[in-house]
């Protein structure tokens, strides 16, 4: 699950279907950002994930650009005032969208779980971390008010936190399996069973993705807010104190091979 730059809804799909559905997401919605945001209760701030750093700020049809303040004429007030509605009414459907996914995904883990190591499976243990790690993700989505809590390191800690929940209780009886086969002379089924243990993280993953791909209709239909929050900034009229324009979506122009 590689790292790529995300529209900001997506960035708040958390840990499991932002990274696993965000390609094609791009693909559709064909808008992309540099920028982390983050949500208070009177301020919508936006920073460059990259360098140079850059941190703009919007409140009420106000914007300012590291800490200096954008002339704005009437017009671009009110542009800046329906971004960050736009915006802000995005946050509780993409919400919506991951706890969706949290829960999903945590059944594929149960299927995977299943078809590996039925005796795992059925392992009260297994269930009870699996219910633990949703609601703790759960929690953390609701409580989320910026995209940072999903990039980078804190995804991968939160994929590590899940796997290492799952992954000892089926590896585990896997190996078990493999040593009381191969104490009765059958190499072939415990090298089998062997093999299906190293494998079990790309068979995991593998079957989250597909289960995931049910909310791909859904994440579509955030494809028009997002171009609108490009074309509200396209249009604003006002220069930044820095001499640019204000460029926090992009709007990806794809040329067809011929």
């Amino acid at each position: 699950m590689n790292s790529i730059i995300h529209p900001f809804a997506v960035l708040l799909l958390c840990a499991f279907v932002a990274p696993a559905l965000s390609a094609d997401f791009d693909a559709t919605c064909r808008v992309r950002s540099g920028y982390d945001f983050t949500l208070s209760e009177r301020v919508v701030s936006f920073e460059r994930a990259a360098a140079p750093t850059q941190r703009f700020e919007m409140s009420r049809g106000s914007l300012t650009e590291s800490g200096k303040p954008v002339a704005l004429g009437v017009k671009d007030r009110d542009r800046i005032a329906a971004f960050e509605a736009t915006l802000r009414g995005l946050i509780p459907r993409v919400k919506a969208l991951a706890q969706r996914a949290v829960d999903i995904s945590m059944a594929a883990i149960r299927e995977e779980a299943t078809a590996a190591s039925p005796k795992s499976a059925a392992n009260p243990q297994l269930n009870q971390r699996l219910q633990a790690r949703a609601r703790d993700i759960k929690t953390r989505i609701a409580n989320s008010t910026t995209s940072k809590d999903w990039r980078g390191a804190s995804f991968n800690r939160y994929m590590v936190e899940v796997l290492a929940d799952v992954l000892p209780l089926v590896g585990g009886d896997l190996a078990q399996q493999a040593v009381e086969v191969a104490l009765r002379g059958d190499l072939a089924a415990a090298n089998a069973l062997k093999n299906r243990a190293i494998e079990l993280r790309a068979s995991l993953d593998a079957r989250i993705l597909k289960r995931l791909e049910v909310l791909q209709p859904e994440i579509d239909k955030l494809c028009p807010k997002l171009r609108r929050l490009d074309a509200l900034e396209s249009a604003m009229d006002a220069a930044l104190p820095s001499g640019g324009r204000l460029n926090l979506v992009e709007l990806v122009r794809y040329t067809p091979y011929h």
